[in-house]
């Protein structure tokens, strides 16, 4: 992957010469609307965990930070180890880590069941390989980092539910990942998509996946978002 300034300049002139081409601009991929997990965890006390990896970060984190029962979400990197969990090295495609986002949510707002038919429908196209969008490599690969068996059992039979019901057109990509501890990014990657709504990359690619949520899931949306500054400034 380019250095960031460049990624995002040459995506950014990808796009706009698509568009003075006369070709299409509209999102990367688009929501499709899935059955809720057959399996689910149970509602308990005390904020939970999860994390997960479905292309650029940027977009990820912005979804959930719309969504309600989450607490944070922190752009950052998993699958590596921590020598290796920066952005310009993990952009090698080498270091093992995966673009991901931790999540803390109330589980008596939202489960995690909630949370993967999120990912699955609305934060990217889980059928894709190593990539998403413009973005390729297996740094952007599709996988859930599990915490316990819990989670690990979830994931593993909604995978299975969504395969045998072929609500995609093909089998879906992501994979599960065990024991990868999670590292956060650098400061300027957080709260990126609210940052910065109306660069080109995030208004063609991110944009629509809040879009989705608010549209697909309607009750579970919310229109302020949880700010990794604000928190910050509140400790």
């Amino acid at each position: 992957m380019p250095p960031f300034p460049l990624r995002v300049s040459l995506i950014a002139t990808a796009l706009l010469v698509t568009a003075f081409a006369g070709g299409p601009v509209r999102a990367a991929e688009d929501a499709v609307v899935i059955p809720a997990p057959a399996m689910d965890a149970p509602t308990g006390d005390g904020i939970q965990t999860a994390v997960l990896a479905g292309g650029c970060f940027w977009g990820v984190q912005g979804v959930f930070q719309h969504t309600k029962g989450v607490v944070s979400a922190v752009s950052g990197y998993a699958g590596g180890n921590k020598e290796t969990a920066a952005y310009e090295t993990v952009g090698s495609g080498r270091t093992g880590h995966a673009e991901s986002v931790e999540i803390k949510y109330d589980p008596k707002q939202v489960s995690y069941g909630k949370l993967l038919q999120i990912y699955f429908s609305v934060v990217h196209d889980p059928t894709q390989l190593n990539r998403q969008g413009p973005d390729t490599g297996p740094q952007y690969r599709s996988t859930i980092f599990v915490a316990n068996d819990t989670q690990k059992q979830i994931a593993t039979a909604y995978i299975a539910q969504l395969n045998t019901a072929k609500v995609f057109a093909k089998p879906i990509a992501t994979t599960i990942e065990t024991g990868k501890p999670f590292y956060p990014a650098e400061a300027y990657h957080q709260d990126y998509l609210t940052l910065h709504p109306t660069q080109l990359y995030i208004a063609y690619n991110d944009i629509p996946k809040v879009e989705n949520l608010k549209r697909v899931f309607a009750e579970l949306y919310r229109d302020k978002p949880v700010l990794v500054r604000d928190a910050k400034a509140t400790n």
